[in-house]
């Protein structure tokens, strides 16, 4: 099991773990040791998330987020199998937490008069700077 917050936590069942062959430099370890972790996380058949979080998750996950609607994360930070997997239960919940936290709703206003006058003056002077760029003319 595997806790996000004090009253939200994620079942074992959600969770599948794959472990694979790390890319990159590493020697003969590379070759021999599967340490890269697969997080496999079925975000969107889990009873434990709302509509809304799934959807803000989803966003948040980009590219992670499989067609079939569940959350891949790949870790290969370390030479230690189970250190991968504790950073990648720690990233999937840190997702998860960021996903909790719904957004502010934006509050239309008005601008000031005194921003309009700014505004337009500044259209203004921008217009003039504009008008000057024009061909030159002889006077003679």
């Amino acid at each position: 099991m595997l806790w996000i917050t004090d009253t939200l936590h994620i079942a074992d069942w959600e969770l599948s773990e794959q472990f694979v062959r790390a890319s990159g430099p590493g020697g003969q370890n590379v070759n021999k040791v599967s340490t890269a972790v697969e997080l496999r996380f079925e975000a969107e058949r889990s009873p434990h998330l709302s509509a809304a979080v799934k959807a803000r998750l989803k966003r948040l996950a980009g590219r992670r987020w499989t067609n079939d609607g569940a959350l891949v994360i790949q870790v290969e930070d370390t030479r230690s199998q189970a250190q991968n997997r504790e950073i990648a239960r720690q990233r999937l919940a840190e997702l998860i937490r960021a996903a909790l936290v719904a957004p502010k709703r934006r509050i239309a206003t008005k601008p000031t008069p005194g921003s309009q006058r700014r505004r337009l003056l500044a259209k203004t002077v921008r217009g003039e700077v504009k008008s000057l760029r024009g061909r030159v003319e002889d006077e003679g």
